[in-house]
């Protein structure tokens, strides 16, 4: 297949090379490999400006944080300051190499340990590992500490964690992932655990259960301290999915309730950079008799001195090369400084008010899963639509692109049919809520009088609406079939 270039017309250039910039120089090696070039490199014939125009134009179809809002629900997309970014890119944290002597890193090692104690102190938890570099690698090390316990404590039979049906789904593969089982429990009509579906599913064999507080309906599981009494009754331990911290900062703390180990989520609750699969950070905190099996090195503070310490004979190993992702705990560390307590509280406050408002100026056009107040997201349901107007969840995503939103998060809880789910951190203004709020109405009245416009969104996008299975299943990922060079 011929290589076809858009902009490329013979003749043009943007910078000329010298005609013989090595004239006395040959490559023997490379001859006798056969991988010396014997011919030009096939490449676009374009001016400088084509090509500053061209990338700039892509760098305009980008859409995140900086230049739109994101609803994602259980996936809190607040704004990243710009100031967490200029701290991160200090040459004293963005030059230093992990390998570089503990003597003259006490500066970086200085911030890791100070944002411990914070996390500590926001949560409640004795200590916490800052090494995961996701949430999803935050439960694994979580598990494994769960399981490590047991085993010490000859709990060898113990194989089962409990999830609710409203559980995000990486808490069922993490359990898999160390060789564990899952056991699902029911959520009752409030949108919390059922406590006798609970009670009739507690056994020796279970090891703990894993708890998103309030949940992935934004509901508070009121009943949190019996969860935890009947989990611990049997020897268990209770596990806190932090992935939902944006709402309770200043108001919880999840170990004064009962749980004993966390994870939390620095790229969602404490604004650093978010999606594309990283960069993040996934603590894990624990309560006093779980520190020895946190993974190591640990930062310690003795005699004036930082340094890391690998003395922990009961550690789970490390989980992450060298530290974890240290320029997001920076971003993460500022954020902290900046709010102060109030000001964390402050946010968790704006996150819930702003999630109640949108709720009940939607719960006059759509379906909501869940009555009363909610905290920091709450889900739609389109079963009504997809029902009465054959619209589903996902033609009301696609739709929402041609308003110029990001979608929210669809399918998802998986209890929820035809689930929308809808987050706002506290860092969107009023004008923009309403706008989104606005957008819904008008998608709802669509649905009734013009079905078609939402099957056929998006219709203002570069690329319109996609195969969906033909795309997962043969993904096309580059633009030509034959290489440039």
């Amino acid at each position: 297949m011929e290589v076809i270039f858009d902009y490329s017309v013979s003749g043009k250039s943007g910078y000329r090379l010298p005609q013989d910039p090595f004239p006395n120089m040959s490559f023997p090696e490379l001859e006798a490999a056969g991988i010396l070039r014997k011919e030009l490199p096939r490449l676009p014939e374009v001016s400088e400006m084509d090509v500053v125009r061209h990338y700039t134009h892509l760098s305009t179809l980008n859409y995140g944080v900086d230049t739109g809002y994101y609803p994602l629900g259980s996936c809190t997309m607040k704004y990243n300051p710009k100031i967490n970014e200029d701290v991160a890119a200090m040459p004293g944290f963005s030059g230093i190499h992990p390998l570089h002597v503990q003597e003259d890193s006490q500066g970086i090692l200085s911030v890791l340990y100070e944002l411990e104690k914070r996390l500590c102190q926001i949560f409640g938890f004795a200590a916490f590992t800052l090494q995961p570099a996701a949430g999803a690698q935050g439960e694994y090390t979580g598990l494994l500490i769960m399981k490590a316990y047991h085993r010490d404590q000859g709990n060898l039979h113990k194989d089962i964690i409990l999830v609710p049906d409203s559980s995000h789904g990486t808490n069922p593969a993490s359990v898999t992932c160390v060789g564990w089982q899952t056991v699902t429990v029911k959520s009752n009509a409030q949108g919390t655990v059922d406590l006798e579906d609970l009670r009739s599913k507690l056994s020796d064999r279970v090891a703990g259960i894993m708890l998103t507080n309030p949940n992935t309906l934004g509901v508070f599981e009121t009943d949190i301290l019996e969860i935890a009494r009947l989990v611990h009754e049997i020897d268990g331990l209770v596990y806190w999915d932090g992935a939902n911290g944006n709402a309770v900062m200043g108001y919880m703390k999840p170990a004064e309730y009962g749980f004993d180990i966390c994870h939390l989520n620095l790229h969602k609750t404490f604004s650093t950079p978010h999606g594309g699969g990283g960069p993040g950070a996934g603590p894990v905190g624990v309560i006093e008799k779980l520190i020895p099996y946190l993974p190591a090195p640990r930062v310690v503070f003795n005699e004036g001195v930082f340094s890391l310490d690998q003395a922990y004979p009961l550690s789970v190993g490390r989980l992450h090369s060298f530290f974890g992702n240290v320029g997001i705990l920076v971003r993460a560390y500022v954020y902290i400084c900046t709010l102060g307590a109030e000001g964390l509280k402050e946010a968790s406050e704006n996150a819930v008010l702003l999630a109640n408002y949108m709720k009940l100026r939607l719960s006059e056009h759509f379906d909501i899963a869940t009555q009363g107040l909610c905290k920091h997201e709450f889900v739609i349901s389109l079963k009504r639509e997809k029902k009465e107007h054959g619209i589903k969840a996902i033609d009301v995503a696609k739709r929402l692109m041609d308003f110029g939103f990001h979608p929210p998060t669809i399918y998802f809880p998986l209890n929820i049919p035809e689930a929308l789910m809808i987050e706002t951190p506290e860092t969107e203004t009023l004008e923009t809520i309403e706008s989104f709020i606005e957008a819904l109405i008008a998608i709802k009245t669509e649905c009734i009088e013009h079905p078609e416009i939402l099957h056929e969104a998006p219709h203002h996008k570069i690329i319109g609406r996609l195969d969906e299975v033909k795309a997962a299943k043969e993904p096309c990922l580059r633009y030509v079939l034959t290489p440039f060079l």
